[in-house]
């Protein structure tokens, strides 16, 4: 796979290599000498073949030249083949005949891909839990340090850094539960043959694919899954799922990271989110990443669900796209949880803005919590309407909703105590991270090790 420039800006090395033209044909020629292997060892094709197929399946191939006749022959696997069975016809012309044996296009390349998607994933599962790891530490460090939240993009009330980082981290731990069970069910060998039928083995089918899936480390399949494709873009979708994750996770941080909030910041280094023209700038490029990963992801997702559908036994386009699609969603993916795994392992968090941005709100964030202790002299109605309009007062006038809460007449019956503890913002930072701190309690066993030091 050549990805564009672009995309490789938004991509892993490690994942631009798993998906790497080199390293899929190299994943389809271990297909065909394990399969090789297989055979001979149910005695399906002579160990002489087994040799000069394996010797072989060792050589490199010309990637661009396979390019060029698979526009034309319909599949990589083709010209493959072809020049496969060539290079062992120029050793032993015999053997040549042997080569392929029982297989077809599909069974060589959804092999190849599962076994490349195999290395992605892990990949991907271990740079998941570096960030969970990150989150964790920063969630238990912060568990207290009062923040604002925004509903709508407008202050709302108070809660807790922590409180914040377990809504990030919640969803990471079960895309990556989810991500397991997936691949579990989708890593399978493909070996049908012509039809799914594995007819040129005979009865030898089932062992040969036995024997196979056992050399290249996968799981066997029940059948051949040529035209069943559920397990396989299911597991396409749950990576789509993990980009949505990972962009709410970016997006919070660019808005928090803005200049003018300043509650956040990514780690800054030379040449680390700059500008070509304005030197002054700090942009939040790991954000930008798992946003942009988050944009593309869906489009890939309704691409794969979109060739869900071949017709018979062999697709006519559809797998055909769906190969063409699957690995920008782990470029994707993998970019964007790298991108934010460097930034959180030394996000820099600015407590005293959290706190300073929660001030300058003038007390309005806990109306909330004052107009229920006002229910029972007022009536809800009333007290909603007095805590509507001194809070609009608080803000033009730029006084404080308590002070102005005091001076109210109608209220001069209120518990001046129970008053100050509904404003009390260390107070409720404290009851957000209780709630956080019991939700991580219940995630205990999906929680990552241990996390880096805060």
């Amino acid at each position: 796979m050549s990805a564009s420039i672009f995309e490789r800006t938004l991509a892993s090395a490690a994942m631009v290599d798993v998906f790497a033209d080199l390293a899929i044909v190299a994943a389809m020629l271990d297909f065909e000498g394990a399969l090789a292997e297989a055979e001979g060892a149910e005695g399906v094709i002579p160990p002489g073949a087994v040799a000069a197929i394996a010797a072989a399946c060792r050589e490199t191939l010309d990637v661009d030249a396979l390019v060029a006749d698979a526009r034309s022959a319909g599949s990589l696997a083709i010209p493959l083949v072809k020049r496969l069975t060539a290079t062992v016809a120029a050793r032993d012309a015999a053997s040549a005949a042997y080569v392929h044996h029982g297989a077809t296009s599909q069974d060589v390349i959804d092999t190849a891909m599962v076994l490349v998607t195999k290395k992605a994933l892990v990949l991907i599962d271990a740079d998941l839990e570096r960030l969970s790891a990150s989150l964790l530490a920063l969630a238990r460090a912060h568990i207290a340090t009062p923040m604002l939240a925004r509903t709508l993009m407008q202050p709302a009330q108070v809660i807790s850094f922590g409180f914040k980082i377990v809504a990030w981290l919640a969803p990471l731990l079960r895309a990556r539960e989810r991500i397991a069970r997936a691949q579990a069910a989708a890593l399978r060998l493909q070996l049908g043959g012509a039809v799914g039928t594995l007819s040129s083995l005979g009865d030898k089918g089932p062992a040969v694919a036995s024997r196979l899936a056992a050399r290249l480390g996968l799981a066997a399949a029940d059948g051949a899954w040529h035209v069943q494709r559920d397990d396989w873009v299911a597991l396409g979708c749950e990576v789509a799922v993990l980009c949505g994750s990972l962009g709410k996770i970016g997006g919070d941080v660019a808005l928090l990271a803005q200049a003018e909030v300043g509650e956040v910041a990514e780690p800054s280094g030379v040449g680390r989110g700059g500008s070509s023209a304005m030197p002054q700038k700090r942009n939040p490029v790991a954000a930008m990443t798992a946003i942009a990963a988050a944009l593309r992801a869906p489009h890939r997702a309704a691409a794969l669900l979109a060739t869900m559908a071949p017709a018979h036994e062999r697709g006519l386009g559809e797998w055909q796209a769906e190969l063409a699609e699957w690995p920008s969603l782990f470029l994707a993916a993998h970019g964007a949880l790298v991108a934010l795994a460097d930034a959180f392992d030394a996000l820099e968090v600015n407590a005293g803005r959290m706190r300073d941005n929660i001030e300058r709100q003038r007390g309005t964030v806990f109306a909330e919590p004052t107009a229920a202790l006002l229910v029972a002299s007022l009536g809800k109605a009333k007290a909603h309407e007095l805590l509507a309009t001194l809070s609009a007062r608080a803000m033009s006038e730029g006084s404080d909703l308590r002070s102005l809460l005091r001076a109210e007449p109608a209220l001069r019956g209120v518990d001046a105590g129970a008053l100050d503890a509904a404003f009390d913002v260390d107070a409720a930072a404290r009851r957000a991270g209780a709630l956080a701190a019991a939700q991580l309690d219940r995630l205990a066993p999906s929680l990552p090790a241990a996390g880096p030091k805060r």
